[in-house]
């Protein structure tokens, strides 16, 4: 039985954490849309000219993931090489 190529495992755990992510932006985006946004139009409170629920949920949510993303791939995505170990010994 051939060994499985650790990479894939990286592969895996990273994909994992991917979605994960997307999750919680849906989540975020979700709770702030429905939450703040089911309010009848009257009842609206306002941000920087935009209903509370939409700078919550879009404006504020792209901040908080693009600052989770940066941290996520700086601290726990590692670096893998593509190259397959065999062209790796016959290249000199």
């Amino acid at each position: 039985m051939e060994e499985q190529d650790p990479r894939f495992k990286i592969a895996n755990r990273e994909a994992i954490i991917g979605v994960i992510l997307a999750i919680i932006n849906f989540i975020w985006w979700y709770g702030f849309a429905y939450g703040l946004g089911s309010k009848p139009v009257e009842e609206y409170t306002y941000v920087f000219g935009l209903p509370a629920w939409f700078f919550y949920s879009a404006v504020v949510g792209f901040l908080v993931m693009l600052v989770l993303v940066i941290v996520v791939v700086k601290t726990v995505f590692v670096d893998v090489s593509l190259e397959d170990e065999e062209e790796k010994g016959d290249m000199r």
